[in-house]
């Protein structure tokens, strides 16, 4: 592997703990619409898709606007509390903006929430490059948001580590020629990751920094 020099994340279950609340957001908008038995473990294989492809496959419907204005209305009251940053990221995000790493976000998310969030929890200045879903024609699991990401810092692929908890992060990072690393916390598990060609596991955000050749860290 070449020396890392980029450091794209994935937020959602990556750097942001925002599991729970995309969860129980999904089944508050599906409460009357879901076949009976659906639960979180229907729920979970799929996150990581844009909101759209979930609600279509979660509701068997095509038109799924109402559905989506639920989620977003249900996941907007409740984000104050119940989002917070995973162990040891905003030190290892830190630490490898002081090491020269240049950093991006590339996530299914919509700007407006990706930027509250980021700002939220004191990440948004440490990113170079922010590619939401409202940034693309074809997001995740297609390469365009990580290749949007690695032209607007300058990277050279094979130098770019792109870190997310789906599958769907894995393949757009092969797919843009980039490092795919999958994180051990996924709700999906890192067999899943692995299967999907994820090279690396990072046990803990802090492997990151033997990663890319920057010292430890406390925190």
């Amino acid at each position: 592997m070449n020396k890392i020099t980029t450091v794209l994340f994935d937020l959602d279950g990556t750097i942001l703990d925002t599991n729970e609340l995309i969860i129980r957001s999904l089944l508050h908008a599906l409460a009357d619409t879901a076949p009976p038995g659906f639960g979180r473990e229907k729920i979970i294989p799929w996150m990581g898709q844009p909101i759209e492809v979930q609600m279509r496959q979660f509701s068997g419907r095509e038109q799924v606007d109402d559905l989506i204005g639920a989620y977003r209305q249900y996941y907007r009251e409740h984000q104050d509390r119940m989002i917070s940053l995973f162990p040891h990221a905003a030190s290892v995000v830190s630490a490898l903006k002081a090491g020269g790493i240049r950093l991006g976000v590339v996530t299914t998310k919509m700007r407006a929430s990706t930027e509250q969030s980021l700002r939220r929890l004191g990440l948004y200045e440490t990113m170079e490059a922010i590619v939401t879903v409202s940034d693309v024609e074809r997001p995740k699991p297609h390469p365009e948001p990580v290749l949007k990401a690695m032209a607007a810092l300058k990277a050279e692929p094979s130098a770019t580590l792109m870190v997310g908890d789906s599958p769907v992060d894995v393949e757009a990072a092969i797919r843009a020629g980039a490092v795919p690393a999958g994180v051990a916390w996924s709700l999906k598990g890192e067999a899943v990751l692995r299967a999907a060609g994820a090279r690396l596991i990072l046990q803990d955000l802090r492997d990151l920094l033997h990663i890319c050749g920057i010292g430890a860290v406390e925190g």
